[in-house]
């Protein structure tokens, strides 16, 4: 999973940068851009772009840890590995909530 969230991010960052460049092309380009972001499947890209930043970070978190020794027994290796998910799924929710709400619900 962290791999696959690794090449999600970097499939987002395209996304991200499709959207950079729109606005500075103009005002009918970055309409264009955010009719997409704006779109069900631009919804579902964003949310997958968070989620796939909270779990890779809390997965690193979790690598980090291992390189330094701690979390091999195997009911550490699974408690870490809930945690990153849960973790992820929690600020990905809280995050949604943030900006949904700073946008006036749209």
């Amino acid at each position: 999973m962290h791999r696959i969230t690794g090449v999600a991010l970097a499939g987002g960052t395209l996304f991200f940068t499709y959207w950079l460049l729109s606005a500075t092309y103009g005002a009918e380009k970055f309409a264009n851009a955010q009719a997409v972001f704006g779109s069900w499947f631009g919804q579902i890209i964003l949310w997958g772009f968070t989620f796939s930043i909270f779990f890779h970070l809390a997965n690193g978190l979790r690598h980090l840890a291992w390189d330094a020794g701690w979390g091999f027994d195997l009911d550490k290796v699974r408690m870490s590995g809930w945690l990153a998910v849960l973790f992820a799924a929690a600020m990905t929710v809280l995050t949604l909530v943030v900006a949904y709400s700073a946008a006036g619900g749209n």
